[in-house]
């Protein structure tokens, strides 16, 4: 319902804006005679393709809700769950004598006001209002600067939708004949698997190389000061010591000149040093000067809010958003690093009243974006207003992760117009000669350096945190690095009271964080930083990638899909071609390009470029095997297969026919770059296709064997073929011509089989427990002219009477529970689940709008959010110790203004007939 700053009165003004947290606030701001109301969003979007009106199903218009062959033209509809939301818009604009459009000042947001003009049909003067934050000074200066709306801009986004819906809809449907069903790709997210999966390809190609340095304890001989200090082996005989950086992923050395340590060579030279006389050989002193971050972006806050804070880029966002709503910090979707003149000054005023006025130096700062296609039409994200509230002030009304994101964008914020930091930093180069037990010497060189800091500067209110680099340990042990270091001059003697050997092997490269995914998405310019928490979502919901700690690992199936699409749309994953689209939306947002033109150079193409519609048309034969196999040893392929990856050895050329291929399943924990070729040896070996005889079944006389399945260890019985004799002996049947007809194979009989217990395993579990194991459920009795029987589930062993069902406490009980004790557990009132319900994961208090508590409970597709009413599942992407309530609440509200799910249509009755919004 619309938020009203006055009672309705003739003549006054409605304003829509995109959410309720928004026109809440707003409406606290503007004068008299101005109702806000919310839009939710998006009121409408291109349908599915199959909600399309049947006239329109076998037209141009019904393979996308786009129509191919006519300008692009796209169908839009009001969404269904919006439908409510637009009858109220339009009660709401009755009346009223003119209409502001508040939505976002970006491409998003001018689309959602084309949109409402286009769906509302407003008959009063229109006026595009646009604020960067939320603020009473900013919605006064947006009503002096009120203007068209931006038909460039909606143009671009228009354009990325239906370029959207293009990409998705025709490669998506390749991924599914040929990988397999649910998977999809996207303009973004499939590059952003890429980046991911050729990071893993270059960790399972890497090779580790080992090295050995020396590091050592040093101290001065003489003067007053006798302050130890760490140094570290720079050089041996003037030849540079080789570190991490010197070797190949394939752990061969880049350069010859370089001199590597073994272990005997190291610890041998150890020892000689620990008593040979060191000297300092130069002093180098630099002045050390540091500059403050800029402020932030949105990749940037991203970044550093999954290092300091550990949130996950889509917290991160949605965080931001309500800070931004409640009018705490100005707009999250930005590219630029620019303050207003405003925040300037108000950064400036308040690092000199906190700090003191040498914090700040005499001229203003000016940053400007360095990411390619940066957007710059707003500042970057800082505290609101023309004063800057400090934490301290808003501790009162922020609390959790809300309170903890406003303090690093104040910090960052106010830390980028203070002073540089200042200081000096020493490097000692010191050596000795080493005698052998052969008489021969060798001069060995250390390094230590030390920065000592003068003047913290920025560095008192805040310091930028750094992504994991390779070859740390090179720079961890670097002796004196960053510590203050003794007043010494060249020659001074020095003793060692400790010279010790320390081996090393280099390491692969990092996996991408989602700061560093962020940053590099950035880096290449490909897709907007607003998107990427959606984007790193999707990749994780569709099971392309999952997170280890903070690290970002692919899966095989994400293999299979980055191989199909480099192999067959190669264009469409590549980095600069997508950076290119990227480019070419921005130019068409500034009126540069024309929106048809370019959707026809993309999909149809001309003389020098394919199209996408040609390159799918004429895809050929794929190979799915080929796609979906990968060599990891010599005779051992990984298979991506229906249920999962595993591994299998081709058959020998003698094998007799219909023999199976030896095959092991891969642990769904074992990243990638884990299955190497002895991992993938030993998983054959203590897997293949042999199987464990357990002995016959006295009643039927058939083998029972247990066996290793996909699905875990399980026992069956083996039912013999039917010979040529016995078909031979089944009554014959005719024609009705008389003649006979070949002799039919019988249906084949269905085996018993059984999972086997958590207790058990292949190698201990006996013929008894396998014929109990396949004569399951296990029938207790009858009560009320109902079967009682016990049996094992999906969650556990249970029991079950008709329609009842009640869980038991453990597997062993499935053979040992007798009716009596079942007819006790029927005899109490059935709890959730039929056992106790467990305590909820998270509680988050009463829920606004239904007054009931708020949970998390944990389901059996995973934890979900509920209120009792409403259930929400917790997204993959987000962990339960992220959700704060704002954001549960949030969850919940989206799921309720979405409503409940449509029906699915049953074949026995016709569908009926459906209204659908009119074209544009």
């Amino acid at each position: 319902m619309p938020t009203k700053a006055t009672d309705k009165k003739p003549g006054r003004k409605l304003v829509i804006v995109e959410s309720p947290a928004k026109s809440k606030t707003i409406a606290g701001y503007l004068g008299e005679g101005f109702e806000v109301t919310a839009s939710m969003g998006h009121i409408r979007d291109l349908p599915q393709p199959s909600d399309l009106p049947a006239e329109l199903k076998k037209t141009s218009v019904g393979k996308f809700a786009v129509d191919v062959d006519n300008d692009f033209e796209p169908y839009y509809v009001v969404s269904a769950n919006k439908k409510k939301t637009v009858a109220e818009l339009k009660a709401a604009l009755k009346g009223a004598e003119a209409l502001y459009l508040a939505t976002d000042g970006d491409r998003e947001g001018e689309a959602i006001a084309w949109h409402l003009l286009e769906v509302l049909k407003p008959k009063v003067p229109v006026y595009r209002l646009t604020f960067p934050e939320i603020t009473k000074e900013a919605i006064q200066r947006a009503l002096l600067e009120m203007r068209e709306l931006d038909t460039p801009m909606v143009d671009a986004q228009e354009t990325r939708r239906i370029l959207d819906r293009l990409y998705g809809y025709e490669i998506s449907p390749v991924l599914w004949r040929k990988v397999a069903r649910g998977l999809s790709a996207g303009r973004v997210q499939s590059v952003a698997t890429r980046l991911v999966v050729e990071r893993e390809r270059e960790r399972m190609a890497f090779r580790a190389a080992s090295y050995w340095d020396l590091t050592g304890t040093f101290s001065p001989l003489s003067g007053g000061e006798r302050q130890s200090f760490g140094a570290k082996l720079v050089s041996l005989d003037g030849a540079r010591v080789a570190t991490g950086k010197d070797f190949t992923d394939l752990g061969e050395l880049k350069s010859s000149t370089v001199a590597r340590l073994d272990a005997e060579t190291a610890e041998s030279l150890a020892t000689e040093l620990q008593t040979s006389e060191f000297a300092v050989r130069s002093v180098d002193t630099k002045p050390y000067t540091r500059r403050p971050a800029a402020p932030f972006t949105t990749s940037t806050l991203q970044q550093e809010a999954a290092r300091k804070l550990r949130f996950s880029s889509r917290v991160t966002m949605q965080v931001a958003q309500r800070l931004y709503e409640n009018g705490y910090i100005t707009y999250m979707r930005t590219d630029s690093p620019a303050l207003s003149d405003q925040a300037v000054n108000a950064a400036r005023r308040q690092a000199s009243e906190l700090y003191g006025a040498e914090y700040v130096p005499d001229a203003r700062r000016v940053y400007k974006g360095k990411s390619k296609n940066a957007q710059e039409a707003h500042e970057a994200i800082r505290p609101a207003g023309d004063s800057f509230r400090t934490p301290a002030q808003v501790a009162g009304q922020l609390r959790g992760d809300e309170f903890r994101l406003y303090e690093l964008i104040w910090k960052r914020t106010v830390a980028s117009q203070m002073a540089d930091a200042k200081g000096s930093t020493a490097t000692l180069r010191l050596g000795a000669l080493a005698t052998g037990p052969d008489g021969k010497t060798r001069d060995a060189e250390f390094s230590a350096s030390g920065t000592v800091i003068t003047f913290r500067g920025f560095m008192a209110a805040y310091e930028e945190g750094k992504d994991a680099s390779r070859n740390e340990q090179d720079t961890a042990d670097d002796g004196g690095q960053g510590a203050r270091l003794p007043n010494l001059t060249a020659g001074d003697k020095l003793g060692a009271e400790e010279v010790a050997a320390v081996g090393h092997e280099t390491s692969p490269p990092p996996r991408y964080t989602e700061a560093s995914l962020v940053k590099v998405l950035e880096e290449l310019g490909i897709g907007r930083p607003s998107t990427y928490a959606a984007t790193i979502s999707t990749i994780m919901d569709r099971g392309y990638v999952r997170t280890r700690g903070q690290a970002l690992v692919p899966s095989w199936i994400a293999f299979s899909v980055v191989r199909l699409l480099e192999e067959h749309f190669h264009d469409y994953v590549d980095y600069d071609f997508t950076a290119e689209l990227e480019e070419d939306l921005d130019r068409i947002a500034r009126g540069e390009a024309g929106r048809v033109d370019w959707l026809n150079h993309f999909y149809y193409g001309d003389r020098k470029v394919t199209g996408l519609h040609t390159i799918v048309n004429d895809l050929g034969e794929i190979d799915a095997r080929k796609i979906n196999s990968i060599e990891i040893a010599e005779g051992i392929t990984l298979r991506v297969g229906k249920f999962g990856p595993y591994l299998e050895k081709p058959l020998d050329p003698d094998a007799e026919e219909g023999t199976e291929p030896q095959r092991a399943n891969v642990p769904e924990d074992l990243a990638p770059d884990e299955l190497t070729v002895e991992k993938a040896i030993e998983l054959m070996n203590s897997s293949g296709t042999e199987e464990r005889v357990l002995g016959e079944d006295p009643e039927t006389g058939r083998s029972i064997v247990a066996r290793d399945g996909r699905y875990g260890p399980y026992v069956i019985e083996l039912i013999p073929e039917v010979t040529e004799e016995e078909l031979a002996k089944q009554p014959v049947e005719y024609y009705k011509n008389g003649k006979p007809k070949p002799p039919k194979k019988p249906v084949k009989e269905k085996p018993r089989t059984g999972s086997l217990f958590a207790s058990m395993s292949l190698e201990t579990v006996t013929l008894e427990d396998a014929l109990k194991l396949m004569n399951l459920p296990r029938v207790l009795g009858t009560d009320e002219d109902k079967e009682i029987t016990v049996q094992n589930g999906r969650f556990g062993p249970y029991l079950k009477k008709g329609t009842d069902s009640r869980s038991i406490g453990s597997e062993e009980e499935i053979f040992t529970i007798t009716l009596e004790q079942a007819l006790e557990i029927y005899s109490q009132p059935k709890q959730r689940g039929g056992r106790v319900a467990a305590p909820p994961l998270a509680e988050f208090g009463d829920d606004p709008v239904s007054e009931k508590p708020v949970v998390v409970k944990d389901g059996r597709f995973g934890p979900y959010i509920t209120d009792g009413v409403t259930n929400i599942t917790v997204p993959r992407s987000m962990a339960i110790e992220e959700l704060t309530r704002e954001m549960a609440l949030d969850l919940l509200a989206e799921k309720r203004a979405k409503g409940p799910a449509p029906k699915k249509k049953t074949a026995s009755r016709a569908p009926a007939k459906r209204k659908v919004a009119a074209r544009k």
